[in-house]
């Protein structure tokens, strides 16, 4: 272990309130496991939620979105897309931020790489689209081409997971993937890809997933918010700086759940090599204010976020409530 690496557990260590013993918390995942979850399963392989007094139960996907489950109180804690969590919170929804898990855009535009057809996003105007059902998706891939000088005009059939297969075998021209899992599998299924980038065409980086917490109980419960962010944050800062060890814990942990090894190792170095997990010179998880502000400048102009009567918003939210690093080790 490095000078370096001695320090950090030892800041971890020294800052994390220990809460008394074994007080139950359970964190809510966003999806079926994968590398954006890594830290939470370091942290309860390493015995380090047990360390602070806790008992975490790591709740598995559902129907009900993460987001929901935290906002109602069913879950103290949940991964959270930046998206999903933006707009649940326009309406009210009683969460906030209390980490960044993935500190940029892992998101990008994705086309079959052997097709001369397509240059620039200009040249998807007319083609079509395979998607999610999104609101977002229709605003993001509009601004990407627009900006780049075409209408913003396609056609587009929601398909789900299997856009995936759908842009394998020519059914569609182009969908949207998280570089750091479907782009790693693309590239393990030998199935060439180009990409445009959101942020080369006027979309504002983001974290594109956040720890969030259910407001309520953060103010009722500081010290157990802190002990459990910083053991959690002590998971991601192990999986920045140990990938391979991080991925066969995750494997371990999820009980055959994920059923790729090779993906998984693979994920987790697009994470590190990407600098997705943390900035330099910065902590894991830190949250940056501006970036926030930014997305969420978008997402309202674009007519996304929505208040409780399910109409858009008519002024710019003040997200300044909307996160905090209060809970993080620094």
């Amino acid at each position: 272990m490095t000078f370096t690496k001695h320090l950090l557990a030892a800041a971890f260590l020294c800052t994390a309130l220990p809460a008394s013993a074994q007080d139950q918390v359970s964190v809510a995942l966003d999806w079926t496991p994968n590398t954006n979850h890594v830290g939470l399963y370091v942290a309860q392989a390493k015995g380090w939620f047990e360390e602070v007094g806790l008992d975490v139960d790591i709740l598995p996907y559902t129907d009900t979105s993460s987001g929901t489950l935290v906002a109602s109180g069913v879950a103290e804690f949940g991964i959270l897309s930046a998206v999903g969590f933006h707009s649940q919170r326009a309406t009210g929804a009683d969460m906030t931020v209390v980490m960044a898990i993935v500190q940029h855009e892992t998101g990008r535009l994705v086309f079959n790489g052997e097709r001369d057809d397509i240059q620039r996003p200009a040249d998807l105007d007319g083609m079509t689209y395979a998607g999610f059902g999104s609101a977002w998706e229709e605003a993001l891939i509009s601004t990407i081409i627009a900006n780049d000088g075409g209408e913003g005009t396609f056609d587009t059939v929601t398909l789900g997971t299997s856009a995936y297969e759908a842009l394998a075998n020519g059914s569609v021209d182009f969908t949207l993937e998280v570089s750091t899992w479907e782009g790693v599998n693309s590239v393990l299924l030998n199935r060439p890809q180009r990409a445009f980038r959101y942020a080369d065409y006027g979309v504002p980086d983001q974290h594109t997933t956040f720890l969030g917490g259910n407001g309520t109980w953060l103010m009722d419960n500081p010290d157990l918010a802190e002990a459990f962010v910083q053991a959690a944050q002590r998971g991601y800062a192990f999986a920045a700086q140990n990938p391979e060890e991080a991925a066969d814990i995750l494997i371990e942990e999820t009980a055959g759940m994920l059923t790729n090894p090779e993906l998984v190792r693979a994920s987790m170095q697009a994470l590190v090599e990407g600098g997705y997990l943390q900035d330099d010179g910065e902590p894991v998880g830190l949250i940056d204010e501006e970036m926030i502000a930014n997305i969420t400048g978008f997402l309202f102009e674009a007519g996304i976020l929505r208040g409780q009567d399910g109409q858009p918003l008519e002024t710019m939210p003040d997200v300044s409530s909307w996160f905090t690093n209060a809970y993080l080790a620094r």
